[in-house]
């Protein structure tokens, strides 16, 4: 009788194991050291938006086999965030505040991104790189250069994930390119 009570939730499960996938990818060093981005907290950010809105990008392409785990992995992605603010010090009143504020800069980059990834191969990378600019190096003089350099790696990243079956994405089993 109990026994549903403790029922694990088999999706969340799964997002939580493919967060944590693109919580390894996001954190390599090449994103900071090879590519430039900002090794802080922004930057960190950034690049982790980055690689979840890859994930979601490639599964609103099979929206019907991928709802419940791509709202899932949204949810987790926003519990880590709220959970690292209060770890870093963030006073509780000032949370849902930064929550809210890093909600709106997420959709801002998913479609920014998604707009950026459309238009590959008509206009090159450079609406794509644009996009990087703008977000991931927050209009940097000099990252120019760079902006480019990750556009051709979202670019990869993004035919890779073409590549993976959603049945395996939605198991939890995200992978990633080398960068």
């Amino acid at each position: 009788m109990f026994s549903k009570f403790f029922k694990r939730d088999e999706v969340a499960d799964a997002a939580a194991a493919g967060y944590q996938a693109i919580v390894q990818q996001a954190r390599r060093a090449d994103f900071y050291t090879r590519y430039g981005v900002p090794d802080t907290l922004d930057g960190r950010f950034d690049v982790l938006v980055l690689h979840v809105a890859l994930v979601l990008l490639r599964l609103q392409r099979d929206r019907a086999e991928s709802d419940l785990f791509s709202q899932a992995l949204f949810d987790t992605l926003f519990v880590d965030l709220d959970q690292s603010l209060r770890e870093i010090g963030v006073s509780d009143m000032s949370v849902g505040k930064k929550v809210k504020q890093m909600g709106k800069a997420f959709y801002g980059r998913l479609d920014a991104y998604r707009l950026g990834l459309e238009a590959v191969g008509s206009d090159g990378e450079q609406p794509l790189a644009d996009a990087l600019y703008r977000n991931l190096f927050r209009g940097e003089t000099g990252a120019e250069p760079a902006s480019g350099l990750m556009a051709g790696y979202v670019v990869r990243q993004a035919a890779y994930l073409d590549t993976l079956p959603i049945a395996k994405i939605t198991a939890g089993e995200v992978t990633f390119a080398a960068p």
